[in-house]
């Protein structure tokens, strides 16, 4: 079993700060990148930031860049995505992925998170 766990979710006002949360547990042999997507209410979900584990390789969606940092604690199998200049059409329900290789099998898979709700209202 791998479970991913997020936090740091909740209500921000528009030009504020938030900062997610990732955790990654279970039978884990090796987690080869995570990120983070959203999707908002009647659209599909969407890139919002990745990160490889072992390169420390980046990747943002247009619309967030340099408003969003992805990093990651390989010892701790967590990812974070802090989130600044938060404007309106950022809410949406954030999902956290990893992909990774569990204990047993050939190779890596997608896992999700059950997503974290980020409002940006005033």
């Amino acid at each position: 079993q791998v479970q991913l766990v997020e936090s740091g979710g909740g209500l921000v006002q528009p030009g504020g700060s938030l900062r997610l949360a990732c955790a990654a547990s279970g039978s884990i042999f090796n987690i080869y990148a995570m990120g983070w997507y959203r999707q908002a209410p009647g659209q599909q979900r969407e890139l919002v930031a990745t990160i490889i584990s072992i390169a420390g390789s980046t990747n943002y969606a247009d619309s967030v860049k340099g408003r969003c940092t992805i990093s990651r604690d390989n010892a701790k199998n967590t990812v974070y995505l802090q989130m600044n200049s938060r404007k309106p059409e950022d809410t949406a329900v954030y999902y956290c992925n990893a992909f990774l290789r569990r204990m047993g099998e050939n190779g890596p898979s997608d896992y999700w998170g059950q997503g974290t709700q980020v409002t940006v209202s005033s």
